[in-house]
């Protein structure tokens, strides 16, 4: 088949033009009987292929029709010996991904500053964690990548682990020596599993970090959502075998996938995958030339820094993605968040996240040059704004979350019992949830670590911004889960 083909989307479209009498779900058969207002506004079209595993349209489970010539184009696109198809994101092909490796007491090495994703497969699997400390960013606040050097180190000190997973590129855009890595992982026979999230239009393009297939990884969970213009909550996993059986793969991925799969989300896919493979390096050409122009015009602005290669050069600094434009805004004397709210509130602007010290703003195959010029204009705006002030602004002091030390294993703090004392009073005790930030989903604390000053105080400094932390049952983030002590009797 070509590239140019779209087997599930025109199978879909071909089905729907039949107008067949439908004794089946979805109830709303064909938009009949769905909410006049939202049919009005999402579309006849749409409404025609949201439909389910019949016959002709095949099952993402087992497929054998539409669905399997799809996914083999995007193995052929993607250079991968299989290609799954994900309509629970890619945190559940990452889920599947760790499940696929490792099971109850079976070391899997990653980085500490992993997505929630990560840590939610490790408590479900019964893997133990080997952290690996990511280089960190002191003038930006932010982690980095894993060295080569460090994860030589940990294979040398566990070389019986199942898995090594890393973060290609980062959510900032930044990527490490992955080849090396994959050379390092495979001399010690251990499969590695690449959380690619944010990086699905890279494959696409030679100025842009190598990919977790041309890097000769053995699974990458990539969201073709994020960049790659399918649908949300659409993404692949990608597979090559040898260290690991696609087969089996296969069988964990449908352990957690619905019965009810979104041919919308699937079709998306299909069309993504074509639009990448044929059109994909003209189109992230004028991407990259975009972000450049945008990452120039805003460094002209005084006390707003928007990072480029100059990030480059330390062990975990290899390569770095130029359409993510990690704008620096401290100097402002101004939290991230703070600048995140202004730009929405008078320039009607989202940005894809803020933290205490940056903005991150990505720039797609969408975007044109009327964005990049909104963008701009209200950045010289809100310097001007804060050149003017009365007094003295401070840059911000760059904090950055300790890696606590873990005392159990993630699954067994979960499942253990547990007690509810106030946030304040729980140094030194074991978490029994997670705590992070979301965006970007990179745990401060996950089940099982010792909780210590630090990083409540990092929490609280989160909290004061205005940031979304989450994770633990209480909502007002004023109390937690730890596991219960019992006092000796005496």
């Amino acid at each position: 088949m070509s590239q140019n083909q779209t087997p599930l989307f025109s199978g879909l479209v071909e089905h729907a033009k039949k107008n067949p009498i439908q004794f089946h779900i979805p109830g709303h058969k064909k938009g009949a009987g769905i909410d006049p207002e939202f049919r009005q506004f999402i579309g006849d079209n749409a409404l025609s292929i949201d439909l389910i595993n019949i016959g002709p349209l095949d099952d993402l489970h087992q497929p054998k029709g539409i669905i399997k010539q799809a996914q083999d184009l995007a193995a052929e696109a993607f250079g991968a010996d299989r290609t799954f198809f994900s309509v629970q994101g890619t945190s559940g092909a990452i889920i599947a991904m760790v499940m696929a490796v490792c099971g109850p007491g079976e070391k899997i090495i990653v980085p500490r500053n992993v997505h929630k994703s990560v840590m939610s497969a490790i408590v479900f699997s019964g893997s133990i964690p080997v952290f690996i400390h990511p280089e960190i960013d002191t003038d930006l606040g932010i982690s980095h990548g894993i060295t080569t050097e460090s994860v030589e180190r940990a294979l040398e000190q566990h070389p019986d682990a199942k898995g090594l997973l890393v973060i290609n590129p980062t959510y900032f855009g930044i990527s490490a020596d992955l080849k090396k890595i994959v050379e390092i992982a495979h001399s010690y026979k251990v499969p590695v599993l690449v959380d690619e999230a944010h990086g699905v239009h890279i494959h696409f393009h030679d100025e842009l970090p190598l990919s977790a297939m041309q890097a000769g990884a053995d699974m990458a969970a990539t969201s073709v959502h994020k960049l790659g213009g399918s649908m949300t909550q659409s993404s692949i996993l990608n597979v090559k075998e040898g260290l690991v059986s696609a087969k089996h793969v296969q069988s964990i991925l449908s352990m957690l996938t619905t019965t009810s799969t979104s041919y919308l989300l699937l079709a998306s896919l299909d069309v993504a995958r074509k639009q990448l493979a044929t059109k994909g390096k003209e189109l992230i050409d004028n991407t990259i030339q975009l972000a450049q122009s945008i990452r120039r015009r805003i460094n002209e602005i005084d006390q707003i820094h928007c990072i480029g290669e100059e990030i480059l050069g330390s062990k975990a600094t290899f390569d770095y993605d130029p359409t993510k434009l990690i704008i620096s805004v401290k100097e402002l004397g101004l939290t991230g968040y703070e600048v995140e709210k202004w730009l929405r509130e008078k320039h009607n602007i989202e940005v894809e996240l803020s933290d205490l010290y940056n903005i991150l703003c990505i720039i797609t195959l969408g975007d044109t040059e009327v964005e990049a010029n909104i963008l701009v204009n209200a950045l010289k705006e809100l310097a001007d704004e804060c050149k003017h002030r009365p007094g003295k602004i401070e840059p911000v002091e760059v904090l950055l979350p300790e890696i606590p030390v873990l005392a159990l294993t993630p699954r067994d703090a979960f499942y253990a019992e547990t007690e509810v004392i106030p946030l304040d009073e729980s140094e030194g005790r074991i978490i029994a949830e997670f705590i992070m930030v979301y965006p970007p989903g990179i745990p401060i604390f996950i089940p099982g670590e010792i909780i210590t000053m630090e990083n409540l105080h990092y929490i609280r400094k989160n909290l004061e911004a205005g940031l979304p932390v989450q994770g633990p049952e209480d909502d007002e983030i004023k109390t937690i889960h730890v596991i219960k002590e019992y006092k000796a009797i005496k």
